[in-house]
């Protein structure tokens, strides 16, 4: 057991023998910098309890735990604080065993499934799916690292109305061009016609209008739109020239979306298709009906009445039979469940379906499953760009693609300017420059809470200096470069070491690693990961500019700072990996 559970244990044993308190468990956390100490016990919770002051209590604690455990040295109780000071060679020993338990994962024999990504088949992928990708990722590796076995999934619109538009423009006036003859990603090809049909469309509308028809029949009129709604009723209807073409197009966009997924390192282990899925759910809704759960108003709708949960009337299947999207999500949610053997699906949503997934989760649990109370939204804020910044080929969206090879470009071009290659290969060079750009990227989009809007800057987020994704890969780097000169010296053999308040930080914040990665599993925000490997590379650039390692005299002293740097290099990069975040061994 460590210290600090150590610690926490025996609190709770006095508390219970010595003041008579059940289940009052005080926090125990690091000493903050400034006071003297290596752990603190906060005394406030207990002020009610035992009717006394922080300071009397503080002493009371801090006699009977200096009592009854050899390891610490002296406390002090500064403003409601226990602050406890342990042995150094307790905490070297402390240290040795926190590094065996960071190997150590826990088992949680529990299956999560995140859905994440889920684009539509018409267009590329954009800047809001960059941030939605790296957070389902994230998150997945975050569970992952916490002992939880994850399903990465994710369900991708490809048909309607909007898919039809691509197919209808590439029809009229595609010449037969495909990625192939015309040098284009799939996705930005079809993302190409679709944005065609929309200047078609707009024009025929518009033509309308100047005839005197108001704007909302002139735009349900325009030809264009009256062809694409013919197009989807052939596609339902399983017409073959349709579903070849569409089958085709669709080729084409997933080859496309493969590419943006390979370069931003996110994968899925299921996925799953509008197509094939877009008619569950309709059993749900006879199911519901039955039940009493949902009624059918004159017209044949389907709706159910959610104003005893403080929400309102939602449809769930129009007049003519057809369903929504709420029907075709209902269905998946019940799918997902009998299909594999999970204990929490976490949906990877932007906040502007927030509304959409209370009425999911609350649907599910008026139809009886269980299951409904482990369904969570991850709602996270959008993403903006400072204005005038990275104009995409379609006007106004900001194309991963795009997006990706900008953050190459500026972080080859930062490099090249501060002379962080030099003696490396062009290979070398431009894989580094990959990893950095990209690592720039997602150590950006990461270290802000999900639940916050954004705004993502390019050539601030390439910077060595600063919370950045540059400067903690080039602290790992200089670490690796500090190693190879060590030459494999550093072993654990330093029980004589005296310990200073660099090197106690350091090992406090290591020894944290495990603890942060089930806080960031619990509240599933990757921020805690980003912020704790940004305290971890700040303390251990103080450590490393305040204490000499090589050249260090004392040979103890010498193999316990390079086992420190190692393990700090270690953790660093476990934390990064769990952002998605590779490291480079030279910067």
């Amino acid at each position: 057991m460590s210290i600090k559970a150590t610690i926490a244990s025996v609190i709770l044993s006095v508390l219970k023998d010595d003041f008579q308190l059940e289940n009052a468990a005080p926090e125990v956390q690091p000493t903050k910098d400034g006071f003297e100490g290596d752990f603190t016990v906060v005394i406030f919770p207990l002020v009610k309890l035992l009717k006394k002051s922080p300071d009397e209590i503080g002493k009371e604690l801090g006699g009977r735990l200096q009592e009854r455990l050899v390891f610490v040295e002296s406390f002090n109780v500064v403003k409601g604080f226990l602050n406890l000071k342990i042995k150094d060679e307790h905490l070297l020993e402390d240290f040795r065993q926190g590094i065996e338990n960071l190997r150590q994962k826990p088992q949680r024999n529990e299956t999560v499934m995140v859905e994440f990504s889920s684009p539509n088949t018409n267009k590329p992928l954009h800047l809001g799916h960059i941030r939605n990708n790296l957070l389902g990722w994230s998150v997945s590796q975050i569970l992952q690292e916490d002992g939880y076995d994850v399903i990465k999934t994710q369900i991708i619109n490809d048909r309607g109305i909007h898919i039809c538009k691509s197919m209808l423009a590439w029809e009229k006036s595609g010449r037969k061009e495909t990625p192939e003859n015309s040098g284009m990603k799939g996705d930005h090809l079809v993302g190409k016609y679709y944005v065609e049909f929309d200047k078609v469309y707009k024009d025929e509308a518009r033509a309308l209008q100047e005839k005197g028809l108001r704007e909302d029949e002139a735009k349900r009129q325009a030809a264009s739109i009256l062809e694409a709604q013919e197009m989807l009723v052939k596609w339902e209807q399983n017409d073959k020239a349709v579903r070849n073409l569409w089958r085709e197009m669709n080729a084409w966009v997933y080859a496309g979306f493969n590419e943006t997924y390979r370069r931003l390192g996110v994968s899925f282990d299921q996925i799953q298709y509008e197509s094939e899925t877009y008619l569950l759910g309709k059993d749900l809704i006879q199911k519901g009906l039955d039940e009493g759960v949902f009624y059918r108003r004159e017209d044949g709708s389907v709706w159910v009445d959610l104003a005893d949960e403080g929400l309102d009337q939602k449809l769930l299947l129009r007049a003519d039979g057809t369903s929504v999207y709420m029907t075709q999500d209902l269905g998946t949610a019940v799918q997902r469940f009998e299909q594999n053997e999970i204990t929490q699906l976490i949906y990877t949503v932007g906040n502007e379906q927030d509304y959409h997934f209370q009425v999911l989760f609350k649907i599910l649990k008026k139809l009886g499953y269980k299951w409904a109370d482990s369904l969570y939204h991850l709602s996270y804020g959008m993403v903006e760009l400072p204005e005038g910044k990275m104009k995409s080929r379609e006007g106004n969206v900001v194309d991963a693609d795009d997006l990706m090879q900008e953050m190459y470009e500026t972080a080859k071009a930062k490099a090249q300017e501060l002379g962080k290659m030099e003696g490396l290969s062009e290979a070398q060079k431009e894989a580094s420059y990959e990893i950095i750009g990209l690592g720039a990227l997602k150590y950006f989009m990461l270290k802000v809470d999900p639940k916050k809007k954004m705004l993502f800057d390019p050539k601030k987020s390439v910077d060595f200096e600063g919370n950045t994704g540059p400067f903690i890969q080039y602290t790992y780097a200089r670490i690796q470069s500090l190693l190879s000169k060590a030459e494999g010296a550093g072993k654990m053999d330093f029980a004589n070491v005296s310990l200073n308040a660099f090197e106690k930080e350091l090992m406090a914040l290591i020894g944290s690693y495990r603890e942060t990665v089930s806080k960031a599993a619990a509240s599933l925000s990757p921020a805690l990961i980003a912020n704790f490997v940004y305290d971890l590379v700040k303390s251990y650039n103080s450590f490393y500019q305040n204490n000499p390692i090589l050249n260090n005299g004392d040979e103890a002293v010498k193999n316990f700072r390079i086992e420190l740097s190692r393990q700090t290099a270690a953790v660093i990069k476990s934390s990064l990996k769990l952002l998605g975040i590779e490291t480079v061994d030279r910067m």
